[in-house]
């Protein structure tokens, strides 16, 4: 399977490095820096395509890893070319454009994956399942933290520009937003208190509680100013237990129930989760199923992101938009 890759940033290298552990997959780049195309393939022994057109004519799939302000353009002319396409969250910047990038791939019948890879963390996963399935009872609460230093990396430092990248909210805490709505269901209201780093021109801490339609609440701390580095956790407490993680810890992840506590960690050696969420997109598009985290599944999240940016600016609950 050809696969074109758009980018060739920290997230399209990412990306490389998984399709170089796939014999069945080759492939093609393009990026507007030429010069770091020529690199960039000698590294992933990868093909480099002259243009975005010559590379949209010789792949089989399109995988969008430029910043987040293109990728309502790359992913539409994409779809227009008839290429599943999967794109690196967040799908785009705000839910107007999200909503135009799913409509086209459902006009043209492509399929459209969003790469939210926090579903396939294991202890994420794991977390899930156990909800899903009643092992902790009726769920009531949950919090999760994600956060580390400012990136202040890649191309022209994009990331601190909040008008191209959506800052800690949308871009940041959309892995949590879309974990908790997957998990808990959908999301009545949001209501968002953040401060600024003298770094962005938008928030870059942010505390920000989820009230669910089913009752549930969950507060969600997302941030670019902790320097003591990256660091996520959560916890999920429900009438029959609790579950708890720290990606810090060992085990990281631990279950309390009235019968006692487990701790486990449950990832093995081979599971990388980006290796996961792609090699799943290309399976169901080999299959011809659904990608198994669609674009529409992006793009509610990306609606979730910019309620909590809104509620952060205005100081009042926001309803997100219901997609």
């Amino acid at each position: 399977m050809r696969v074109g890759l758009l980018g060739t940033g920290w997230m399209g290298t990412v990306h490389a490095r998984q399709y170089a552990k796939m014999p069945d997959v080759e492939l093609h780049v393009f990026d507007r820096r030429p010069e770091r195309v020529a690199a960039f393939c000698t590294e992933w022994n990868a093909t480099p395509a002259s243009d975005c057109e010559a590379l949209l004519a010789t792949a089989d799939v399109v995988d969008i890893c430029y910043p987040t302000d293109r990728h309502a353009d790359y992913a539409i002319r994409a779809i227009a070319a008839g290429k599943p396409v999967i794109v690196e969250k967040p799908l785009a910047l705000d839910v107007a454009d999200s909503v135009r990038i799913v409509e086209a791939a459902d006009r043209a019948g492509v399929p459209l994956g969003c790469a939210m890879v926090v579903r396939c963390f294991p202890e994420y996963a794991a977390a899930h399942r156990l909800v899903q399935s009643g092992a902790l009872g009726r769920p009531a609460a949950a919090r999760t933290r994600r956060g580390g230093k400012a990136p202040l990396t890649g191309a022209d430092n994009w990331f601190m520009d909040h008008r191209r990248s959506g800052g800690v909210l949308v871009d940041l805490a959309i892995h949590d937003f879309d974990w908790l709505r997957w998990t808990f269901g959908e999301v009545a209201q949001l209501y968002s208190r953040s401060v600024r780093a003298e770094a962005g021109e938008g928030p870059d801490y942010a505390l920000t509680t989820l009230t669910f339609d089913n009752g549930l609440v969950a507060h969600c701390e997302s941030t670019w100013m902790d320097p003591s580095g990256f660091r996520t956790t959560f916890e999920v407490c429900g009438s029959e237990g609790m579950i708890e993680y720290d990606s810090r810890t060992t085990p990281s992840l631990r279950t309390h129930s009235a019968g006692g506590s487990v701790a486990e960690s449950p990832l093995a050696a081979t599971d990388d989760p980006y290796y996961l969420e792609l090699r799943a997109f290309l399976d169901a598009v080999a299959a011809g199923t659904p990608p198994p985290i669609s674009g529409l599944e992006g793009a509610k999240a990306v609606a979730l992101g910019v309620a909590a940016l809104e509620s952060a600016r205005s100081g009042q609950p926001v309803k997100p938009a219901r997609l």
